[in-house]
């Protein structure tokens, strides 16, 4: 059974994690694990990529690079983490599927970090007795640092293990991590996962607004940048509404509600919701989903 070793991982010790795919987040994941001590060294984590120059590249790295995605399982790691774009995932769970059936891994979760495969597309992959160990995981970019901002979701029938994986996994490369039903992952995709591309969007606007104004180029992305994170970190630490925060800056008849009345002018605001609603849809395409499911059950 899927089952035969431990259904739990270690609680506090070190993880053996297996990725099928060594781009850019599961590059940012093996850091975080790495780091973090989730995971003690280099060899204990487990990847298969077909390219030469990645298997190279892990390899230099010492991590352990298997020939193939069955490998990976054959492997017995605590957990397997799918980390290839949405139309490579049928492939490697064709892969990884007889596997884990026939091996009886006793793996504690199966991750899938690409945007808008659902877990009942997954679960179509693998024997019923894999099914609670399935996780669907939406991280984003900032996990590269370390600021990552994750949500996933599991099986209604997940044992609590399969949670607690998910969580220590996604905690070392970020302090944002939620756990949230199924059918809010898709908009988590608009809000956090494709997020970063916005606020990179709103900070080089200020600066270039910057320049307009005269300051050089340098000098204005400084201080956008810092205005951003110093901006975020008052949200983050004061618990003060948006608005609130928003009121401590502008004075009646000043420069900053004259910057304000220039954004509403601009919609701002409407044009930002527009662009997670239409990430969210997006989301719900790469999903499978039809134009009338996500009009009519979704309301987008």
């Amino acid at each position: 059974m899927f089952g035969t070793k431990s259904d739990a991982p270690p609680a506090s010790g070190s993880l053996r994690i297996a990725f099928s795919g060594s781009g850019m987040m599961a590059t940012a994941m093996i850091d975080g694990l790495l780091a973090s001590g989730t995971v003690a060294e280099a060899a204990d984590i487990l990847v298969f990529d077909p390219s030469p120059h990645a298997q190279q590249k892990m390899r230099s790295r010492g991590i352990s690079v298997c020939a193939s995605n069955a490998d990976l399982v054959r492997a017995r790691p605590d957990a397997l983490i799918i980390a290839v774009k949405p139309i490579y995932v049928p492939g490697v769970c064709r892969e990884i599927s007889p596997a884990l059936s026939s091996s009886a891994p006793g793996m504690t979760a199966i991750l899938s970090v690409a945007a808008g495969v659902t877990l009942e597309t997954i679960r179509s992959f693998f024997p019923p007795v894999v099914h609670p160990r399935l996780v669907r995981v939406m991280p984003n970019t900032p996990a590269l640092i370390g600021m990552g901002a994750s949500a996933y979701c599991t099986a209604e029938d997940a044992p609590p293990a399969t949670g607690e994986i998910a969580e220590r996994i996604l905690r070392s490369v970020g302090e944002c991590v939620l756990c949230l039903p199924e059918h809010n992952m898709d908009a988590v995709t608009g809000v956090s996962g494709s997020g970063p591309a916005y606020v990179y969007a709103f900070v080089e606007a200020m600066s270039d607004g910057g320049v307009r104004a005269g300051l050089p180029r340098s000098a204005a992305t400084a201080l956008a940048v810092q205005t951003v994170r110093g901006a975020a970190a008052m949200i983050a630490k004061t618990g003060k509404h948006t608005g609130e925060l928003k009121e401590m800056v502008t004075s009646p008849g000043g420069t900053t509600i004259a910057g304000v009345h220039a954004l509403e002018q601009g919609n701002l605001r409407g044009t930002v919701m527009d662009a997670v609603v239409a990430t969210t849809k997006r989301s719900m395409q790469l999903g499978g989903k039809t134009e009338d499911e996500i009009k009519n059950k979704c309301g987008l």
